[in-house]
C-alpha cells in the first residue's frame, strides 16, 4: 500500500515520553481515599451498611488510581482498617 521510500516521517527523531517528576506535596488530593475514610468512619459510628459499601467502593477506586504509593498507601490502609473494624463491630453486636 505505501512505499517506505516516500515516507516523510523520521523515526530516528522520535523520543520516548518521560513523565515529569512531581514532589509528593504538589500531587493532587486523592478525593476517593478521603471519601472512603469518611464513609468508613460513618459506617462504624452509625452502623450503616450502605456507608460501609460506599467506603469499600471508594477505597477500591483510590487503589486503582494510586500514583504515589508511599503517600496514598497510608490513606488507603486507614480506610481498609476502618472497614475491617466496622465489620468486627457489626458481627459482635449481632
Amino acid at each position: 500500500m505505501s512505499s517506505h521510500g516516500n515516507d516523510p516521517r523520521q523515526p530516528s527523531a522520535a523520543k520516548p515520553y518521560v513523565a515529569p517528576v512531581i514532589a509528593p506535596q504538589d500531587l493532587p488530593i486523592d478525593y476517593a481515599g478521603f471519601i472512603a475514610v469518611i464513609f468508613g468512619v460513618a459506617g462504624v459510628m452509625f452502623r450503616y451498611k450502605l456507608s460501609s459499601w460506599l467506603a469499600l467502593i471508594f477505597c477500591a477506586q483510590s487503589i486503582a488510581n494510586m500514583r504515589n504509593v508511599e503517600n496514598d498507601l497510608k490513606q488507603v490502609m486507614m480506610a481498609m482498617m476502618n472497614l475491617e473494624k466496622e465489620e468486627r463491630i457489626r458481627c459482635l453486636s449481632q
